[in-house]
């Protein structure tokens, strides 16, 4: 398997024109073929902003990266084809779709030749799989043997997490400016806290989240993104399989059964961190409060009405008292 490519925000594609693309981006653009396919259910959209946060969820679950121009027509049914492929398997596999000429940095990182290109991602490690348009019977072997090969090898690694799923639709361009969603517009204050997380410095990140959150308890935009700095600071680049095997082992153990549950929470398994840890506390009285301390952490990352983060309140106040 190749060693992942570092991700290197310095390196541009500018000037690599490929006139293919532009004559499919005229027609696609005159309306001769039927739009992108959008994303949704197991399929999500990544750009530089989110490329590192999702290299790092591939230690719980395997993604399949799909590299396309959103205006070049000659992606639309590799998208679809894959989007459709991906979604039946109903979370055991995640697609991942990068937009080179928005990210071409990514490209770059890949050593990407242009769009289509096709990997695999176990554990933040890339596996080149196709570039190019692939054929009919090129895409049926694909659809069809190297997706559950690459289920099956994340399997034998230990990366056994279900993919979250995602609501169709869910960003309005209505509520879109500068081509981001508004609640993706990072405030000014925000920058610098920001800026770090995105280079990987989540224990820095935390850091200056706190700051904000100390000059605005209010700020529950720092709130959440504090959360989930400290989450990725102590969890990102664990070994997933160590840690599922040394909570099995120490069922009695609270930082073990902490470690797994960051693990789901990478993963977009929000229920099962819940759960994993009001359960524990249900047998375990004498360890709330870091119990305590780290379910108030998780409440903060879903959305303020999660109907989970609702029911897990309710759960651990009655535990508590």
């Amino acid at each position: 398997m190749a060693e992942q490519p570092k991700f290197n925000p310095g390196l541009s594609l500018a000037g690599a024109v490929d006139l293919e693309a532009l004559k499919h981006k005229v027609d696609a653009e005159a309306g001769q073929t039927g739009g992108a396919p959008a994303a949704g259910g197991y399929v999500i959209d990544t750009d530089e902003s989110t490329f590192q946060a999702m290299v790092q969820t591939s230690a719980t679950f395997p993604i399949l990266l799909l590299l396309w121009v959103t205006n070049d027509d000659r992606c639309f049914d590799v998208a679809r084809k894959l989007g459709d492929a991906v979604n039946k398997l109903e979370g055991k596999i995640q697609l991942s779709r990068i937009d080179i000429a928005k990210s071409p940095t990514i490209a770059q990182a890949l050593q990407a030749q242009g769009a289509p290109a096709i990997y695999g991602l176990v554990g933040g490690r890339p596996m080149p799989i196709m570039q190019g348009v692939p054929s009919e019977a090129e895409m049926q072997q694909i659809t069809d043997t190297l997706i559950p090969q690459i289920i099956q090898m994340a399997q034998q690694a230990g990366v056994t997490g279900t993919a979250p799923y995602q609501e169709a639709g869910a960003t309005s361009d209505a509520d879109a400016k500068d081509g981001k969603p508004a609640e993706d517009q990072v405030p000014p204050e925000h920058q610098k806290a920001n800026q770090l997380a995105q280079e990987g410095d989540y224990a820095g990140a935390a850091v200056e989240y706190a700051k904000l959150m100390e000059a605005d308890p209010n700020d529950a935009r720092a709130a959440r993104e504090h959360a989930k700095a400290l989450l990725l600071a102590r969890s990102a680049t664990a070994d997933v399989r160590a840690v599922r095997a040394a909570a099995a082992d120490a069922p009695d153990d609270v930082d073990a059964q902490l470690a797994v549950a960051d693990i789901d929470m990478i993963g977009g398994q929000i229920e099962d961190a819940f759960n994993r840890l009001l359960d524990f506390l249900a047998g375990h009285k004498a360890d709330v409060e870091p119990v305590r301390k780290r379910l108030l952490e998780y409440f903060a990352i879903p959305a303020a009405d999660d109907a989970r983060v609702a029911r897990a309140r309710r759960r651990l106040a009655t535990l508590m008292y």
